[in-house]
């Protein structure tokens, strides 16, 4: 007898593929694909991105594969309120947003597990890698990094809620990607050797600025560059065009390698500095979602990053009385900035994490 029945978010990768596979295993087995935008929408010439129409044919062909029911779902009007308009917003006010981390916190751990509740399914699954686990002593589920640490996605699903992990599998979280992609070919699956996906899926060719300009209706006009002290260094093609630690694109010259330092949304500048000026050992959460605790009551030694692509690095966590987290790390950071996620872990499990709202706190 099948241990229940399970909604396998299939996004036309070979990991999603895989996790039907294993599932199929021991579950009565649904795979959906969520349509989130058309290809048009976005003026996208097939890339490396996901959620494309080319990407539903192939999670379509890999269910027909596997002998499994397959739906589309369309999410395009809730991803279009939850993580476009988000993303948008962010660059305008000056942040830098992780619309990753918004897809799956408000459509796939959200938008689809009610719909998998009204398909009477008792889980849904997808194909991250990462571990679930639950802790007797505390009667909390945990989510812990994937077995391959290289492709571990645990710093994008820190804001699951224990209601959410209860009702989700990772069937794939104990492979390495190369394991995956060799069940793919046992199977004779189509995607056994897709490349992964790489860019935001709605800004394929990485242009963040003329999308939002695009997509807005905004212009954001040239401004001046300037340094600490406010001297103008030069000027900028539109401030949302910059983000915090970079140095190519500037079009600049100082007599020494400079970065964007800072941005200054209401006089519209850019501030320039050098490596040294980009560390801080501090920072400030809010938006907070715990998981291994219930609370934070008092300050924590953890490992925290604040970049996808970071190993984690060794810091305290303090609680403040309006709900924010204090972090402030063993060694100065590089180029912390706002808007972005910061995840904290103990070991392999995902203590928490939130939305930088300050950086250079001490």
């Amino acid at each position: 007898m099948p241990k229940g029945k399970v909604l396998v978010a299939m996004s036309g990768g070979v990991d999603s593929s895989v996790a039907a596979v294993l599932l199929k295993r021991d579950y009565e087995t649904v795979g959906v694909t969520l349509k989130l935008f058309t290809n048009e929408d976005i003026a996208l010439d097939r890339t490396k991105t996901c959620c494309s129409l080319d990407d539903v044919q192939d999670a379509r062909n890999a269910a027909f594969k596997l002998g499994m029911e397959h739906y589309v779902f369309n999410f395009g009007d809730r991803f279009r309120e939850c993580v476009i308009n988000r993303f948008n917003n962010a660059y305008i006010h000056g942040d830098t947003p992780n619309p990753c981390i918004d897809c799956n916190r408000f459509i796939k751990f959200d938008a689809l597990l009610k719909r998998a509740e009204i398909m009477e399914c008792d889980y849904i699954a997808t194909g991250h890698y990462v571990r679930r686990a639950y802790d007797e002593k505390t009667g909390r589920y945990l989510l812990k990094k994937g077995k391959d640490h290289k492709k571990d996605q645990s710093y994008v699903l820190y804001a699951l809620t224990q209601e959410q992990l209860s009702k989700t599998l990772f069937p794939i979280g104990e492979y390495t990607k190369e394991e995956t992609r060799e069940i793919a070919r046992k199977y004779g699956l189509i995607n056994a050797n897709k490349p992964d996906s790489q860019d935001i899926c709605f800004v394929p060719d990485g242009d963040y600025a003329s999308f939002i300009e695009r997509d807005t209706g905004k212009h954001f006009p040239a401004g001046n560059f300037v340094d600490s002290e406010g001297n103008i260094l030069g000027k900028h093609n539109g401030i949302i065009r910059y983000t915090i630690g970079q140095r190519k694109g500037l079009n600049i010259s100082l007599g020494a390698p400079a970065y964007v330092v800072s941005k200054d949304m209401e006089h519209n500048t850019v501030t320039l500095g050098k490596n040294e000026d980009l560390f801080t050992t501090g920072l400030i959460a809010n938006d907070i979602n715990l998981i291994s605790i219930e609370k934070l009551a008092e300050p924590m030694k953890v490992t925290a990053k604040t970049r996808y692509s970071q190993l984690e690095k060794p810091a305290t966590i303090y609680p403040l009385e309006n709900g924010d987290i204090k972090v402030i790390f063993d060694e100065p950071q590089r180029a912390v900035t706002t808007g972005q996620a910061v995840v904290f872990y103990s070991g392999d499990i995902v203590v928490g994490g939130g939305t930088i709202s300050k950086t250079n706190v001490e």
